[in-house]
């Protein structure tokens, strides 16, 4: 179902909203088979891939357990839905804040084939040693190794993102790349 039809169920919607407010476990069934398809793409472009069937069904809880609060003069229904579900994924960015890159579970595809297992183990310990020495980092200089390195995005483009100037960004480059040097030997890696 796409957006478009969400729209021609608006007064449907509507009707059946009032029906669960009476007490009508089908009318809310049937708001819930119109609208999850859309909820939950909503929260799975947000959030993790593992975390976004959770929120999705803590958004249909709330539902259930709020409706009566919702006033219908003041907003469509699903514009209050769809705030509930922008709510649960800000609280769940709140929870993440200060957790490390490591967490970010960036994924690099190998597009090399390698039937060698002692050298694909040798590249699996090297991308742990990797990930745990860049979120040993500080947080700018975490950023700039994501962006310029894994993301391979371009100063310029980093500099819009940061919010500063090109030559800083070059020089926090230069910074992050001797820190993570430091830790990578820390860490014991040959370098």
């Amino acid at each position: 179902m796409s957006a478009v039809d969400l729209k021609k169920h608006r007064d449907e919607i509507e009707g059946l909203v009032e029906e669960v407010k009476e007490g009508s476990h089908e009318a809310f069934s049937r708001i819930y088979d119109l609208m999850i398809d859309h909820i939950y793409r909503y929260v799975y472009f947000r959030v993790n891939k593992q975390d976004a069937e959770d929120i999705t069904e803590t958004v249909f809880l709330k539902v259930w357990e709020n409706i009566g609060k919702y006033k219908p003069v003041k907003k469509q229904f699903t514009s209050w839905v769809f705030r509930i579900a922008h709510n649960l994924v800000v609280d769940y960015y709140r929870t993440k804040k200060d957790q490390t890159v490591d967490e970010l579970k960036v994924q690099i595809q190998d597009y090399k084939r390698e039937h060698n297992p002692i050298k694909m183990a040798e590249r699996s310990i090297n991308s742990d040693l990797l990930k745990e020495a860049i979120s040993n980092l500080k947080k700018n200089y975490q950023e700039i190794i994501i962006h310029k390195f894994i993301n391979e995005l371009t100063n310029r483009e980093i500099s819009k993102i940061l919010k500063r100037s090109e030559g800083s960004i070059r020089i926090l480059q230069h910074r992050a790349l001797k820190a993570l040097r430091r830790e990578l030997e820390e860490l014991g890696a040959t370098i």
